[in-house]
């Protein structure tokens, strides 16, 4: 079997998400059906991170394998352009190790979340990638907050949760920074992410940003073990993908293990990472 790697940026707001659904347009099926008739074989791919209704990516990243190997998989590229819609590209396709795998190799993953409290809402020409906020924010407000998530915790008060999946992650990077247009940028890393986290997480802090929650509110969600009703989930419009980090070639087989291993927190247990 030769396995490929593929790069891939979309605009989510038409898409019913990543996964394959019946019956709705999904940004996985659709890549498929193109992948497939080009190729004229039938293609499953499997994906660093699976990305809802709505949510946007610019650094995707995806895999797939077949026994005999494609020519030229740049030529691919331009054809794949040829027949898929605006709102979905394969930026790049090659050849992989065997052992890559785009959601087990990944060592870690990098959103941004755009929003604005501009009281016109968001620039037309940004409308589909930044969410309109209505109340003013604070800036360090919210990056007070969000310093205060930062590390290995369980993140259970901010996920949607998935039978015998871990809500164990490591949030390595949250920072905020205002722009001159006055948009709000969020950048947001970590060696994985849970359903809904992402847009959790922005959706706490930015409740600090408009003076209504306190920083020590948020801090103290993290020793919640269900899901809290108390954040309100910032909009899918805002979330991009932006990139995903990988290993040395030489390190995927090692970091594939490492990832499926159970995580383990205060003596908790959960199912393996890497959505």
């Amino acid at each position: 079997m030769t396995r490929y790697r593929l790069d891939i940026a979309y605009d989510g707001t038409d898409f019913s998400g990543w996964a394959r659904q019946p019956e709705r347009r999904t940004v996985c099926g659709v890549l498929e059906e193109a992948i497939g008739t080009i190729l004229r074989r039938q293609v499953q791919l499997t994906v660093a991170g699976r990305t809802d209704a709505g949510v946007h990516a610019t650094g995707q990243v995806a895999h797939f394998d077949l026994p005999d190997p494609v020519v030229l998989p740049d030529g691919l590229v331009r054809r794949l352009a040829r027949m898929l819609p605006q709102d979905v590209r394969v930026t790049a396709i090659r050849i992989a190790p065997p052992e890559f795998d785009a959601r087990f190799s990944a060592l870690r993953r990098h959103y941004e979340y755009r929003l604005t409290d501009a009281p016109f809402g968001a620039n037309p020409l940004r409308a589909r990638d930044t969410a309109p906020w209505r109340r003013p924010v604070d800036l360090e407000r919210m990056q007070e907050a969000s310093d205060r998530l930062l590390g290995l915790h369980d993140f259970a008060a901010f996920c949607r949760r998935r039978e015998g999946a871990t809500t164990v992650r490591e949030l390595q990077r949250f920072a905020w920074r205002r722009d001159a247009d006055g948009v709000f940028t969020a950048e947001v890393s970590a060696d994985a992410f849970c359903w809904s986290m992402v847009r959790s997480l922005v959706g706490a802090v930015a409740a600090v940003g408009e003076g209504r929650r306190s920083a020590d509110w948020v801090a103290g969600l993290l020793d919640e073990r269900e899901r809290s009703s108390a954040i309100n989930v910032a909009a899918a419009c805002g979330l991009t993908l932006v990139r995903v980090d990988y290993p040395a070639d030489d390190e995927l087989a090692e970091r594939n293990l490492i990832t499926r291993e159970k995580r383990e927190v205060d003596g908790r247990s959960g199912g393996c990472c890497g959505d």
